[in-house]
């Protein structure tokens, strides 16, 4: 779940869900936890709820470091049929 906000930024929860193959319960929780951590911010238009990466975050920073250079690790160490 965290992948899929760090590559797209922001989603609604049921495409989340959808992308994650996930409950929708499941991924509720994930994103309470994620949204608590200061990882995500979430916006409510009566029961749309978008959910988008805080980049003021030190911690999203750090986070977006090391899931760019692990992707970057991981294609150059597997050929491109494993990717």
């Amino acid at each position: 779940m965290l992948t899929i906000m760090l590559e797209t930024g922001e989603l609604n929860i049921s495409e989340i869900t959808r992308r994650a193959g996930l409950s929708h319960s499941a991924t509720a929780r994930h994103l309470e936890f994620l949204t608590r951590s200061g990882i995500l911010t979430e916006k409510r238009f009566n029961r749309i709820r978008i959910f988008a990466v805080d980049q003021s975050s030190p911690l999203t920073g750090a986070l977006t470091r090391f899931y760019t250079d692990w992707k970057e690790a991981k294609e150059s160490f597997y050929p491109p049929a494993y990717n």
